[in-house]
């Protein structure tokens, strides 16, 4: 580090507190607030921040500690429950978009090598950004979250394989391309046979003796990301492969959970330098002259990215509710495409204006979904009612119960609530029949003896498959308010006369159902507190006696 270098850490550290403030105060993202404060001290401000500078060594760091904790959270239940959705939607949203971008891009009079370029770099989305937000927001372990992740983690692996191949393809014409591709796959399979070996019989031996001092937990794990990422980088993968690997290695360990927490403050702090770089290495050479393409581009990733991805998972039957959400989180381009595109011009395929305007779509984009993630529940029940007509999970589950077969419940929700309700409810002998639209959920959580199908509380159609005239309760344990109001709507108009039983976690909720004529509402949180009261106030009074 040189000598000038801490003085400019702390003026950049200063200044981003500073916009940092304003923007909590004028609620508004922080991500953008950084950006703005890289393009301050960057090339087009103040000049402090320079491409080379010690900034981009700890915005590097940042983005190791964060897809190590991405691959930290991955375990083998969510590739099983949505490996499905997110190759396939990650796999049909790379190629229609990338078809669609290299077309308008065409259709600008770009040569058909430049189109290309721009086509798939609008494909992919960033994961540092939607991983950060979806954090932010506690939803990474919702079913939406879980699904984003997922279509990342294909199209980062797709990005890598396409940067490879330009790489091994670039060479001179006597240069043996072909020898080329099969050594870089060597050597991945390499770096995954020793990631495994480490995993097998290094990893489990060490953290016992490691985990012994929580300090060095956190170092080992600090450590151990950036050696993995730094053999990933030799290797010739990038230095987010070998991290997310080594956070994949440790997720099947006790201590995953323990390592997580401590590093999730390192990862924000680190983070900041990430947003701060990349706003000072944006480009905006010929910008005036390519107002026009930016914005056109720019509308297309925020307007059409979600809208492929949307139809993708409606085709696959996911409801609206959880496509529209994972579609709003891909409206941005990737840190990689930024990447792609100085490869391309390294390699000469592309010239500075294209990769300006590839920059300022980065831009606009990233700055425009980070408003979409945020607000995206506000916009899901607004746009929801619109798409209804892509929902093909109405009237349709996954195990369809027979309408004559006697059921005391039907259930609606198997979050933890619901999953501990039907639990207790199946020992006492009472006939359960519970309905989720999380098929991972229903894949994993469902108690023995349970009967668990696929579907929506909202999906009135969906009521025709159940035994409802053979049904004694319905119960929701879904604890929002517009959902159960629209159930309890809808097993009205279908013309149910047994009771309903709901659930809200707020007063203000239970006095809006109780309102609307529900019989019972249950309030999980107020019991909860009250039966812990009783405990202790029977607690303290016993340590009286004695």
């Amino acid at each position: 580090m040189e000598l000038h270098a801490f003085p400019i850490i702390a003026a950049v550290l200063a200044i981003a507190v500073a916009a940092g403030s304003m923007a909590v105060r004028l609620r508004q993202p922080l991500i953008v607030s950084f950006i703005g404060v890289g393009i301050l001290v960057g090339p087009l401000g103040t000049g402090w921040v320079q491409a080379d500078d010690t900034i981009e060594l700890l915005s590097r760091m940042g983005i190791a500690i964060l897809l190590f904790l991405v691959g930290l959270r991955l375990d083998l239940h969510l590739i099983r429950s949505t490996g499905r959705v997110a190759l396939v939607t990650g796999l049909v949203q790379i190629a229609l978009t990338a078809m669609a971008g290299y077309l308008i891009a065409l259709a600008f009079g770009m040569s058909s090598v430049t189109a290309l370029y721009v086509g798939v770099a609008l494909a992919f989305s960033s994961t540092i950004i939607v991983v950060k937000l979806l954090s932010d927001k506690h939803e990474l372990d919702q079913l939406h979250g879980r699904v984003a992740v997922g279509i990342l983690i294909v199209q980062d692996l797709a990005v890598v394989l396409v940067m490879i191949t330009l790489t091994a393809f670039a060479q001179p014409a006597d240069g043996n391309s072909l020898l080329g591709v099969a050594v870089i796959l060597g050597k991945g399979v390499g770096l995954l046979a020793g990631t495994g070996f480490l995993m097998r019989f290094v990893l489990p031996w060490l953290l016992e003796h490691v985990a012994r001092s929580q300090e060095l937990l956190v170092l080992f794990g600090v450590a151990y990301a950036a050696s993995v990422a730094a053999v990933s980088e030799w290797l010739g993968f990038g230095t987010e492969v070998g991290a997310f690997l080594a956070g994949v290695s440790l997720a099947s360990t006790p201590y995953r959970d323990a390592l997580g927490a401590r590093m999730v403050s390192l990862r924000d702090f680190l983070l900041l330098f990430f947003f701060v770089d990349l706003g000072a290495r944006l480009q905006f050479d010929n910008v005036i002259e390519q107002i026009a393409e930016a914005v056109v581009l720019s509308l297309f990733v925020l307007l059409a990215k979600p809208l492929i991805i949307l139809v993708t998972m409606s085709a696959l039957r996911y409801p609206t509710r959880v496509g529209l959400p994972t579609g709003l989180t891909m409206a941005q381009i990737s840190e990689f495409s930024l990447i792609l595109a100085a490869l391309g011009l390294g390699l000469g395929h592309i010239d500075s204006a294209t990769v300006s305007l590839i920059t300022v779509v980065g831009l606009i984009t990233i700055t425009g979904s980070t408003y979409l993630i945020m607000y995206s529940r506000w916009i899901r029940d607004r746009l929801e009612p619109r798409f209804a007509i892509l929902d093909r999970t109405r009237g349709s589950v996954a195990a369809e119960p027979d309408p004559d077969t006697d059921t005391d419940v039907i259930l609606y929700g198997l979050g933890r609530f619901g999953r501990h309700l039907a639990e207790r409810l199946n020992l006492r002998g009472i006939r359960v029949l519970v309905v989720d639209f999380d098929p991972h959920r229903i894949a994993t959580t469902v108690p023995d003896g349970v009967t668990a199908v696929f579907g929506s509380a909202e999906d009135v159609d969906l009521l025709n498959a159940l035994p409802l005239a053979r049904t004694r309760c319905v119960v929701s344990a879904i604890p929002v308010v517009s959902t159960n109001l629209a159930l309890l709507h809808n097993l009205r108009h279908h013309g149910y006369a047994g009771p309903v039983v709901l659930t809200a976690h707020t007063l203000r909720d239970a006095g809006l159902l109780r309102e609307a004529g529900v019989a019972v509402v249950l309030e999980p949180f107020t019991t909860a507190a009250a039966t812990t009261a009783d405990t202790l106030h029977e607690l303290l009074r016993r340590l009286e006696e004695d």
